[in-house]
């Protein structure tokens, strides 16, 4: 039956009508709708891979440099052009006379020329494409010693910037010395290279009498006053900087000049070498095999700083290896044992010569130059290490006086001498001063937060290399370190002012009852008449003494 059954059902599918297939033709192959993919191989892949420069990546990424909005871009412009000329000017030993301008271009709302001059040694005319058309170039990066920059990105990424918004060429003029001719030329950045384009190099006829260099960047801006703006900047800068003399001339207003507060350039830094402690191990690996030196002895010798003949040999010792071994022919085995030795060998502690604090004198100076406050205080801590690099923190106080009573503590953040104005949530800084227990010194302070009253709180952390947490140079990174140090000053500080709010409360209390006792003393006069049956005149003597022993009190 069910065989039966199975070949009826076979033969009624036979009998019915097939279905035309619809958009088919009888004979003819289906059609695609969509071209065939191409699937990617190796070669394909390897076709379409090439070099990315520098200056191109950045020019994709400006937000990484500082440049994220046009207002930001216009301060960090400033900014960079004005480390630059301080930091020449102390290298020649020249107290800086520095003159920024921002020139609105005309017909332009969001266009305008930001021009910087200084008093400084000048630039060589070969190497002027170099440092203002290329990024990453520079004396700064390998050199350990303080400075305000430290990348060779700074100047070049601002004219970059000026390039992409505006497609305007930086304008540069400079001059040597005294008897040498000015010269003007115009910088463009090949970005696809990463290289200069210099044009219309000429005489610059009129420029300043004696050495200096005066860059111009047209670029795409907004000027607007307030916190983080360039009026702060400026007005920071001349606080952290107190040896230099910076005019101002914003757009529509009269120059504004910060006159220096001392004649005295800085001690210049001196150029030290790596510590053992501070290198990693694929660094100390690449120095032995860069070494001129014969012996593995003598390499850590001369590559370290603090590595004397006795230590050398204790390190060679730990690490199982012949002092007398050639430095080029270490492999990785005998890296990694000598990396894990160093770290175990005493070694004693960097030169700090090669950073320059200001010193909480000038800090002073410049907090009573700029803040109208009651009571100012500063110190300088000793010098500390992080990873092997010297550093300095500075912290200052300035309380009272014109500034709001109801707001948040101002902070000014310091880096070599340079202010810090955006990221201050991102910074060890802020993160040290938050973490700081201010009820103990007589302030307002809520939990996680910065302490309220008129206060203005300044730190400067000066480094060899500071830990920057991005390239736009903004904010502290959070070493352990580093934040211990900020601590240490912020407490010293406290300290002087908790003493100080102390005796002013008692002055406050004193005056208070001396006051009360001024206001009844014609009172207690008659009842002390009255119960001890005085006459007037001996009356008004009592209180005449009264009051002046009160008055002398108050002198005191």
């Amino acid at each position: 039956m069910a065989v039966g059954g199975g070949r009826k059902k076979k033969a009624a599918a036979k009998k019915r009508p097939r279905k035309k297939a619809v958009g088919r033709s009888s004979g003819a192959a289906p059609s695609r709708s969509k071209a065939r993919r191409t699937k990617a191989t190796a070669e394909t892949m390897a076709r379409g891979q090439r070099e990315i420069s520098v200056s191109e990546f950045f020019a994709k990424n400006r937000h990484l440099l500082g440049f994220d909005n046009p207002r930001k871009a216009l301060l960090t412009t400033i900014k960079e052009a004005v480390d630059n000329s301080v930091d020449a000017c102390e290298e020649a030993e020249i107290l800086p006379d520095i003159l920024v301008e921002i020139i609105p271009v005309e017909g332009e709302d969001d266009r305008f020329v930001v021009a910087v001059e200084d008093n400084g040694p000048g630039i060589v005319k070969a190497q002027v494409g170099k440092i203002f058309g290329k990024l990453l170039y520079g004396s700064k990066f390998h050199s350990l010693k303080q400075s305000r920059g430290q990348q060779g990105i700074g100047i070049s990424a601002a004219g970059m910037y000026g390039q992409l918004t505006t497609g305007k060429p930086m304008r540069i003029t400079t001059r040597t010395s005294r008897t040498g001719k000015a010269v003007r030329m115009d910088v463009r950045i090949d970005t696809a290279r990463n290289r200069p384009e210099v044009s219309r190099e000429r005489e610059a006829k009129g420029f300043r009498k004696g050495s200096g260099t005066r860059v111009e960047i047209e670029l795409e801006g907004r000027y607007l006053k307030g916190r983080q703006s360039v009026d702060e900047y400026l007005q920071q800068t001349a606080m952290a900087n107190p040896h230099a003399a910076i005019s101002y001339r914003a757009p529509g207003e009269e120059l504004v000049v910060f006159r220096r507060a001392c004649k005295v350039v800085p001690e210049p830094a001196r150029q030290i070498k790596p510590h053992p402690h501070g290198v990693e191990l694929g660094v100390l690996a690449r120095l032995m095999k860069e070494s001129g030196a014969r012996t593995l002895k003598g390499a850590l010798q001369d590559t370290f700083s603090r590595v004397s003949a006795a230590v050398a040999d204790a390190i060679c010792e730990q690490a199982g290896i012949s002092p007398k071994a050639r430095p080029t022919t270490i492999a990785n085995r005998e890296a990694d044992l000598l990396y894990k030795a160093i770290q175990k060998t005493r070694v004693m502690a960097p030169a700090t010569d090669c950073v320059v604090p200001v010193g909480q004198d000038l800090i002073l100076e410049g907090l009573k130059k700029e803040v109208d406050a009651d009571f100012f205080t500063a110190v300088t801590r000793p010098p500390a290490v992080y990873r092997g690099n010297p550093f300095v923190v500075e912290a200052g106080i300035a309380w009272g006086g014109s500034l709001p009573a109801d707001d948040l503590a101002r902070v000014l953040r310091l880096a070599n001498r340079v202010p810090l104005l955006y990221q201050p949530g991102a910074c060890a800084i802020n993160k040290a001063i938050v973490g700081t227990s201010w009820k103990n010194y007589g302030l307002q302070q809520s939990r996680g937060a910065l302490p309220v009253g008129p206060l203005t709180v300044l730190v400067h952390v000066a480094s060899v290399w500071v830990p920057f947490t991005s390239e736009s140079k903004e904010a502290v990174a959070h070493y352990p370190e580093i934040i211990k140090e900020i601590r240490l000053a912020l407490n010293e500080c406290g300290r002087k002012l908790g003493a100080f709010l102390s005796r002013r409360r008692r002055e406050a209390d004193e005056m208070k009852k001396r006051d009360f006792i001024s206001r009844y003393l014609p009172q207690i006069g008659v009842a002390l008449q009255e119960i001890l049956e005085l006459s007037d005149k001996d009356t008004d003597k009592a209180v005449a003494r009264l009051e002046d022993i009160l008055e002398r009190s108050r002198k005191l």
